[in-house]
């Protein structure tokens, strides 16, 4: 299966390249499940966009409150069968 790929590019850092493994909306909030690898096991990270409704470019940031990254990682497990997350 071919995934899409998208570039990061944190503020001040150079650009990061992922691969989308699935994508949600919550409560209406836009979230992405990216890999840093195409197959085989990788570091996985939960995205939230953002932007604003009106913006026609999205704007991600890494989850990092515990209480969303549990409840949408959940989401993520349920939709993706084969997935497991394990925080380090």
């Amino acid at each position: 299966m071919k995934l899409d790929k998208i570039t990061f590019c944190p503020d001040g850092d150079a650009p990061v390249e992922f691969y989308v493994l699935e994508q949600t909306r919550i409560a209406g909030v836009n979230y992405i499940l990216v890999t840093d690898f195409e197959e085989g096991d990788g570091e996985a990270l939960i995205l939230k966009d953002m932007a604003d409704e009106s913006s026609t470019e999205s704007v991600y940031q890494i989850v990092s409150d515990d209480n969303e990254l549990n409840a949408v990682a959940g989401v993520f497990e349920d939709l993706l069968e084969d997935v497991k997350f394990v925080q380090e």
